[in-house]
Formats: structure tokens, C-alpha cells, sequence
């Protein structure tokens, strides 16, 4: 089949099309079907077909548009990450015992997002228990990377990152409380924003079979991923906002407008090296291409500042709270197994391993105490951004590596320039922005010699989202952003 004019571009443009009737949401819809229908046999990133309604969904749109109707996504096919909740399709989160659970109601996102006039193809998938960046697991089996099947396309939500790039939807969801959002889009060369903390409603991202109910979240978020910056904002848009049922009794959500709206009234930290976990010289290589180009474009540039809080103690304590929270829901023996590791540890054993460790085993009183201590690091990131707009840093310290399917992760290793290092380690560089619950867009720039995608994250203040997505968009206008693949690129 011929290529498709429509299989790249941006949901933007995509809107301006429907809305101008040169393309219909049928026709969108059906060429997205013909592509997943074409090439997903390859990448394994759609799970969960639900062609029939997306083309009953995708005329209704038509319908609504003929009569004049105006929404944000009208018409808008795209992918749903498997974690979220969709009315008669299987929520299994990757897990087998439960790859029959079928929720009765959509996700309070989805929702948004078929009000907003969404076209949902289907789900897209995942790790087991969303805890790897990797994408497989034994019900849909290994989702590869656009660039390099035999590679990760990222995870957890690698699915999604892979529709992307392939082609097969403009716009898709994903959560992130590890990089989940921030690292398959790295690896895949695409765009996502992991918004401040509960800045999105996220009630029914909820692992099965538990009910859906609202919460708060601590450290994970939901977001868009996209092919172009203004699209995510497009669909963080519809995403954000207080869950109706809670907070949204009373508060309604008005995000400031973006510091600047030109690039060279930014001013930006950019970061390569962090005190625990070094960057490969195709990472390295890519922020200084990067920081030269922004410095003549006219960006104020500064390479360190002692306002900047410490990456070491940031990347300890973030490991002690995210596996505080995550080894609430290890298996008892798990657990019991970790409690004993921890309390064999030497005091002074500051590795990250070790705070995994503490995480684990940490006690009401301990997790207390690192949560004031997490209040302090945000005030720290309030006085940077009182001098800053931005800083620029990697999302992870390599591009995209080969599949590696063993089952205990702490004896993986990730190798960086020729040297080995912990493959949990990894956490080091998107916890930058995870801890403090900080807005964070990640922004791809080019591919490496190896054909492989490279790219960056641009952390923002705190509820200030639109300031980092209006630079990734600035950005992309200046340098550039997606490639497509060249395999998917028919």
C-alpha cells in the first residue's frame, strides 16, 4: 500500500485537516488500522485491538464535525497505555492471573478523552506491574523498538512510544513514577511530558483487579506522549484537572502561561554528568550539539550553578520513597527476603542498591522523616527556578539497548561507554524531576551513528508545565524533533 500522507503528522495538523474536510476521521481511522494491521507484527505495540468501535467512534466524529461541532481531539485516532482503565477490554497491567479482568467503566482520562471526541484504536503494552523499561510480559508477549527490533522500544509505557513512532497514531497516554512516560519516548524518539504531580486525575490507572477509585498520588503521574510538543500540550489539556468526584467539587485548574514565548529569553542549567550514574558519549555528544545551538540562538546558558540541589542525595532519598511505596505490594516472601537484606547493610553504605534496600524495609517514622526531607528539596527547586526557567538533562545515560528478558533485574547491568553499572541505577536520572513532583518533557534530538534516538528532558517549576512544553516546542521548531524510522517510514 502506498504511504499514507497522514501517517505522521502531528494531531495538530491532523485537527486543521478534519476541521477544513480534507481528510475524514473514517479514513484517519481506517489508514491507522491498515498500518497496525501491516506492521505491528513486527513491534507487537498494539495489545489490545478495538478497531470496531474506533470506526463506529471515528463516524460519529465525522458526523459532529459536518455539523459544525469544534473539540479538542474530534475526529483524533489514538492509543491508550494498557495500565488505564477501558470499558469491556482486559486491564491486566501484564499480569496472567489477571488477563480476564474486565473493567466496567472507563478510566476518568479516557473518559476526558472520548468527551473531548477521541478516537481510541486500542491498548498498548506494557511490563508486568508497570516495573521495567522494557515492554513484555507473557499474556501479549515483546514490544520491540521502531529503530532496532532486537532493542528496547522502553518502558513502562513502550507501547504506547512505539505506536508513535510507527506511525499507527499521533497521540497517546502513559504514566510514569520511574520514567515511565520520559524513557520509551527517549528511546523511541518521540515527545512525552510527565506533568507536576496530580496535576491529571488518574482514577482508573489502576492496577487489577482493585476498584477505581480517587486518589493522591505521591510520586507516579499520568501524561500525554506525542510526536510533536504542541500536541502533547493539546492532550495534557484534556487530560489535567481535578478528579471530579474529589478535588473537583471545588477547584478548577488554571496552569500559568509559559514564562517566555521566545527561545532567547530562556534561561536554562544544563546538565550532562550526575555524581552516581555517568552518560555514554552519544548522550554527552547530543546536550553539547544541543547547549551550542541554544547558545546562538541567544538562550542564557549555564552549565552549573550552586542553586542546583544535589543530584547524589536526591537519587538516595528518591530510592528509599519509591521503593517505600512499591514494596508495599511485593509478595510476602519478597518482602521478608528484602527486610533481611536491609538489615544486614554496613551504615555506611551509601549506594543506590542499598537505599533500594531501606526503601523496602523503611518504617512510618523513617518514611516521615525522608517526606520533610523531600519538602525541603522542593524548596530548593523553587529558589533554582527564581534564576532559572529550565534545566536540560538526560532522561537515561544510554540510548536504547538490547532486549534483556532475566527475570531478576538486580542482577542485570547496564553498560555505559564499556563499564558496567547497575541496571536499577537508571532511576538516578529521572528522579531528578520524580522526587520533588516536578513538570518534565521529553524532547527527542536526533538519532546516534547507530541509527538509535537520542534525546533530552527539560525539567520546569513546579505547576509551571507549560513553561517546559513551550521550550521543547521552541526546540523542535529550531533543531528539529522526530525522525521516523526508517523500517515504518512507508
Amino acid at each position: 500500500m502506498a504511504k499514507s500522507q497522514w501517517s505522521f503528522e502531528s494531531a495538530v495538523e491532523l485537527s486543521a485537516a478534519l476541521n477544513a474536510k480534507k481528510v475524514s476521521s473514517v479514513e484517519l481511522t481506517q489508514n491507522a488500522i491498515s498500518r497496525i494491521e501491516r506492521h505491528d507484527g513486527k513491534i507487537n505495540a498494539v495489545c489490545v485491538r478495538d478497531f470496531d468501535r474506533a470506526l463506529s467512534a471515528a463516524r460519529e466524529a465525522d458526523a459532529a464535525i459536518g455539523r459544525g461541532e469544534r473539540k479538542p481531539l474530534l475526529g483524533q485516532p489514538l492509543a491508550i497505555k494498557e495500565s488505564f482503565n477501558i470499558a469491556g477490554l482486559p486491564t491486566t497491567w501484564g499480569y496472567p492471573p489477571q488477563k480476564n479482568f474486565k473493567p466496567a467503566e472507563d478510566a476518568l482520562p479516557v473518559t476526558r478523552i472520548k468527551d473531548a471526541g477521541g478516537v481510541i484504536l486500542g491498548k498498548t503494552n506494557v511490563p508486568v506491574g508497570l516495573a521495567d523499561w522494557q515492554s513484555y510480559n507473557d499474556i501479549y508477549g515483546t514490544t520491540n523498538n521502531p529503530y532496532d527490533l532486537g532493542r528496547t522500544p522502553g518502558g513502562s509505557s513502550g507501547g504506547s512510544s512505539a505506536s508513535l513512532a510507527a506511525g499507527f497514531c499521533a497521540l497517546a497516554t502513559g504514566s510514569d513514577i520511574g520514567g515511565s512516560l520520559r524513557t520509551p519516548a527517549f528511546h523511541c524518539g518521540v515527545f512525552a511530558h510527565k506533568p507536576t504531580i496530580n496535576l491529571c486525575a488518574a482514577r482508573g490507572e489502576t492496577p487489577p483487579p482493585f476498584p477505581a477509585l480517587p486518589r493522591v498520588d505521591d510520586l507516579a503521574v499520568i501524561g500525554p506522549m506525542a510526536r510533536s510538543a504542541a500536541d502533547l500540550t493539546l492532550l495534557l489539556d484534556v487530560m489535567a484537572g481535578p478528579d471530579p468526584l474529589e478535588g473537583g467539587v471545588a477547584y478548577r485548574l488554571e496552569l500559568p502561561a509559559a514564562r517566555h514565548q521566545t527561545l532567547r529569553d530562556f534561561r536554562v542549567l544544563i546538565v550532562d554528568s550526575h555524581p552516581v550514574l555517568p552518560t555514554d558519549e552519544d548522550v554527552r555528544g547530543s546536550i553539547e550539539k544541543l547547549a551550542a545551538g541554544l547558545t546562538r540562538a541567544g538562550v542564557t546558558v549555564a552549565r552549573e550553578s550552586p542553586l542546583l540541589p544535589d543530584f547524589a542525595e536526591t537519587s538516595r532519598l528518591y530510592m528509599r520513597m519509591l521503593l517505600g511505596f512499591l514494596g508495599a505490594f511485593f509478595l510476602p516472601d519478597v518482602y521478608a527476603g528484602a527486610k533481611a537484606g536491609a538489615s544486614q547493610l554496613a551504615p555506611d553504605d551509601r549506594s543506590l542498591g542499598a537505599e533500594r534496600l531501606r526503601g523496602i524495609a523503611t518504617s512510618h517514622r523513617a518514611w516521615i522523616l525522608d517526606a520533610g526531607a523531600r519538602l525541603g528539596l522542593r524548596a530548593q527547586w523553587r529558589a533554582f527556578f527564581g534564576s532559572f526557567d529550565a534545566v536540560i538533562c538526560p532522561i537515561m545515560p544510554t540510548p536504547a539497548y538490547p532486549h534483556d528478558h532475566s527475570p531478576d533485574q538486580d542482577l542485570r547491568r547496564i553498560r555505559i561507554d564499556g563499564k558496567d553499572y547497575p541496571y536499577s541505577d537508571q532511576l538516578a536520572w529521572p528522579g531528578i524531576a520524580t522526587l520533588p513532583g516536578l513538570p518534565a518533557t521529553a524532547v527527542p534530538l536526533g538519532l546516534s551513528k547507530q541509527g538509535l534516538p537520542l534525546g533530552v528532558q527539560i525539567v520546569g517549576p513546579f505547576l509551571e508545565d507549560r513553561t517546559p512544553l513551550k521550550l521543547a516546542e521552541l526546540i523542535e521548531r529550531e533543531f528539529g524533533g522526530f525522525v521516523p524510522p526508517p523500517m515504518f517510514d512507508d
